[in-house]
């Protein structure tokens, strides 16, 4: 995650511990330095309830050719979350006219090499899908009992395995 449609010049809002705007930088400094910084996930699921899973093309500057079951990426400078949120949508599964994704959860994502805030949202995608040919290498919808049974054989982005995580025992907590 963190580098759709975003050239290492694109600059990025940099964050505190409290998810506060500090200063600016270019996406490649950011990297380097372990900046903190912001991404959004967005959960998109058909009409049917199928979620949308696909592999990343092997040229992308983070996590190449690696599975995720979220669209998203990294939030631009001044942007928001819910702008960013529909605009990577949107971008990556190739549809306009989506609905604005429903935010549920934010969390700090945090590795010896990367640290954003990382805001996980849900967005149902009733229009056929046309996934950007330079971000998606392959794609499917999934139903949850087919992304489960992937989970332990396929190699998946971290970053994206996390928020899946953190959202399913989120939504544990919501019927507990």
């Amino acid at each position: 995650m963190g580098d759709e449609g975003l050239s290492a010049d694109e600059i990025l809002d940099i964050v505190d511990d409290d998810d506060r705007v500090v200063g600016q930088a270019p996406r490649g400094r950011v990297y380097r330095e372990r900046l903190t910084h912001r991404c959004v996930f967005i959960q998109a699921r058909d009409p049917r309830g199928r979620i949308f899973v696909h592999r990343r093309t092997p040229g992308k500057l983070v996590f190449p050719s690696m599975y995720d079951m979220f669209v998203g990426g990294v939030v631009g400078a001044g942007e928001d979350y819910d702008t960013a949120a529909l605009r990577e949508a949107e971008e990556e599964l190739g549809v306009s006219g989506l609905p604005q994704p429903v935010p549920v959860l934010t969390f700090l994502y945090e590795t010896p090499e990367h640290r954003w805030w990382s805001r996980v949202y849900e967005v149902t995608c009733a229009s056929p899908v046309d996934p950007q040919v330079e971000e998606v290498a392959w794609h499917a919808f999934l139903t949850d009992a087919e992304l489960e049974a992937r989970l332990p054989g396929w190699d998946w982005v971290p970053d994206g395995l996390a928020a899946f995580h953190r959202l399913r025992e989120h939504r544990a907590g919501d019927r507990g």
